[in-house]
């Protein structure tokens, strides 16, 4: 049994250094279909070809080439974040919240990997 509970969605965020050529590049390209732009966030998020599966852009001045991180979506970041942390999980500082869109919080797996715990927000209400 499993510590959290995710909810059949991940998200594969990659740094880019301009979300709107990139997410161009990925519908011409890969034949993702592009879901928002959210300049605000410097965020953009496409669909991929697999059901449950989407690639966030988030917009850096320099992107470290290489740099993936998993996003699992959960139903609960709290108690998904409290259930880690009781086991162990270090994460790299607090969850961070942009209202009305998602809640995510940074952890690491034991070789440093870099993974996040994403709360959609959008569809509370």
């Amino acid at each position: 049994m499993s510590v959290v509970s995710l909810d059949n969605t991940i998200t594969l965020a990659l740094s880019v250094r301009d979300r709107h050529a990139s997410a161009k590049w990925y519908e011409d390209t890969l034949g993702f279909q592009l879901l928002y732009h959210f300049d605000e966030a410097g965020w953009s998020e496409m669909q991929t070809m697999t059901e449950g599966v989407t690639l966030g852009l988030g917009e850096q001045a320099d992107p470290a080439p290489g740099n993936s991180v998993p996003v699992f979506g959960v139903a609960d970041i709290a108690a998904a974040r409290t259930a880690l942390e009781a086991v162990g999980v270090r994460f790299d500082g607090e969850t961070e919240t942009i209202e009305g869109m998602v809640s995510t919080a940074t952890f690491y797996d034991p070789d440093g990997n870099a993974l996040m715990l994403a709360q959609d927000l959008s569809k509370e209400g």
